[in-house]
């Protein structure tokens, strides 16, 4: 019988409207790569109150919540792009709703994960509830991703109702250490006694290491899966060494655990892949006007309003630039968070002497991104002190799109990177990245290879190379023969991170299915980048 897999996460891209970040990539394209091999895969994500209105109704089933009978509601949602070989599930509860993030997360700024806890809590006994009634067949695997859904390997471990579940072997990816799912063990009504009163844990196996009253969701995954994976083989060393950060982001607390894994042999470091698609860097419209119709858009959009006196400096900005063009693009695509542009915030002076170098050789920056309010104030900040930088403060896939095909470089400064989507998408499209060598940047980015790497022994050192890498780069443009920038340029344009070569390494070590397609043998032929840094 032909493999099933079922794939368990809290976003999903194969299907509209589920997605908030990368984890959502990854349970899109791997699914569809699995299916090629003729195997079969389940995906399963909740409904978060909106995207049960346009799927099918299967059927309502009652499970045990908070010491209570409740229904559940378990649909058929449409996919995206269609695969005989592929399902795609949601869950559906009145008490499973849309947060403020991405209309997925919530933000409790009081008690961080308290209402996103609850709701998954409730969507994994849902979930164990239709694996132990063989709601979707044979499974030979369950993949689990993220802090999300560990609590179906609580249940699996401890509640003898689902003991059905220990044959099936059970997979877990880390796609954000630094967010972990750390609730009360008791004693609050989001918390692992209330969830499930029944339950009878060892409290050793789910506590967090360093509150001891607390259950770490993280850890849950990390210490029950039969294996775990992280996004790249250079951010699983990371992260068995301990964070200290600013200068350090590595395994955040659970460094012990991790390495714990590491040394049984379930720790498992594959590089993330993406899809290649010509279409995906053809862009009929210029970088500037695609930028102008969306900031034009948002000014009329009521949703902008508190931003629109920013919209139309903005815009003012793109109109004038268009009657002396920029002869140099720099481009970032990200949400505005410590992870992505700590070192701008740390030291501002960083950005304006970036801005400033840009502007000796006509260049500009353009930045696209939402998040945090101190990084949006920054940004803002910085648009009305520099002409040549233009902060897109909004989310366009079409101007996403222009970014990554248009421009000429591509800035990454992440404090930490997993693995990194941005700087592939770009180099997909022929444009060098300048990366901080962290995580996956390092598998991916080669100094004067195919991009542009920084790195330091302190932050203010990190910050003042990713200025002079900067420089370098910019030199190496303006001043050096075209040659040499040409062949980073193609250099970057070959990269291949395809996911039949991850999706090969995920049966090999994750799945422990002994299947290999003639596609992947011949991806594994190939060199990866990973070798550049090594």
């Amino acid at each position: 019988m032909s493999p099933h897999f079922l794939f368990v996460a809290a976003e999903n891209d194969g299907i509209a409207n589920c997605k908030a970040g990368g984890m959502a990539d990854v349970v899109r394209d791997v699914p569809m790569e699995i299916a090629k091999n003729n195997h079969r895969v389940s995906v399963i994500t909740p409904s978060y109150g909106r995207l049960q209105k346009n799927a099918r109704f299967l059927k309502e089933f009652e499970i045990e919540f908070r010491g209570k009978t409740t229904n559940v509601t378990i649909l058929e949602a449409e996919a995206k792009v269609k695969h005989e070989n592929i399902t795609h599930y949601i869950l559906h509860h009145p008490d499973i709703t849309s947060g403020s993030i991405a209309q997925i997360y919530h933000h409790d700024a009081e008690e961080p994960f308290a209402t996103d806890a609850d709701k998954f809590a409730l969507f994994c006994k849902a979930v164990a509830t239709l694996i132990k009634d063989n709601f979707f067949g044979n499974l030979d695997c369950v993949h689990l991703h993220d802090w999300h859904t560990t609590l179906i390997l609580a249940l699996r471990q401890f509640d003898k109702n689902f003991e059905a579940l220990k044959p099936i072997r059970f997979v877990y990816t880390i796609h954000n250490l630094a967010l972990q799912g750390i609730r009360p063990i008791a004693n609050n009504t989001s918390s692992l006694k209330a969830w499930y009163p029944e339950l009878n844990f060892n409290q050793k196996i789910i506590q967090d290491p360093r509150y001891l009253d607390c259950v770490n969701l993280m850890a849950v995954g990390i210490r029950l899966a039969d294996a775990v994976h992280t996004v790249s083989p250079s951010y699983k060393k990371d992260i068995l060494m301990p964070s200290e950060p600013p200068i350090f982001i590595g395994g955040e607390g659970l460094e012990a655990d991790l390495r714990a894994a590491d040394k049984n042999g379930k720790l498992h470091g594959i590089l993330n892949g993406i899809s290649y698609d010509e279409k995906k860097c053809k862009n009929e419209k210029s970088l500037l006007e695609t930028c102008m119709i969306a900031v034009f858009e948002w000014i009329t959009t009521e949703q902008k309003y508190q931003k629109s006196e920013f919209l139309n400096h903005t815009g003012k900005k793109l109109i004038h630039m268009l009657s002396s063009q920029p002869t140099f693009w720099v481009t970032s695509v990200a949400r505005l968070t410590d992870q992505k542009f700590y070192f701008f915030l740390k030291y501002p002076e960083m950005l304006d002497r970036i801005l400033e170098k840009l502007a000796t050789f006509k260049g500009a920056y353009v930045l696209l991104g939402t998040g945090a309010e101190e990084y949006e104030e920054l940004f803002r900040e910085m648009s009305y002190k520099h002409d040549n930088f233009v902060f897109i403060n909004g989310q366009s896939d079409e101007v996403v799109s222009a970014l990554y095909s248009k421009a000429n470089l591509y800035l990454m400064p992440s404090l930490f990177e997993p693995c990194g989507i941005s700087q592939m998408l770009a180099m997909r499209c022929g444009q060098p990245c300048l990366a901080h060598r962290t995580g996956g940047l390092r598998d991916t980015v080669g100094h004067l290879i195919n991009g542009f790497c920084f790195d330091g022994k302190s932050i203010y050192d990190k910050a003042n190379n990713m200025v002079e890498v900067f420089v370098e780069a910019i030199r190496l443009f303006f001043e050096n023969p075209p040659e040499e920038w040409n062949e980073i340029v193609q250099n970057a344009l070959a990269a291949r991170f395809e996911w039949s070569s991850s999706v090969s390494d995920y049966y090999h070590y994750l799945y422990k299915i002994g299947f290999t397609s003639n596609i992947q043998i011949k991806n594994q032929e190939k060199s990866s980048y990973s070798l550049l840094n090594n």
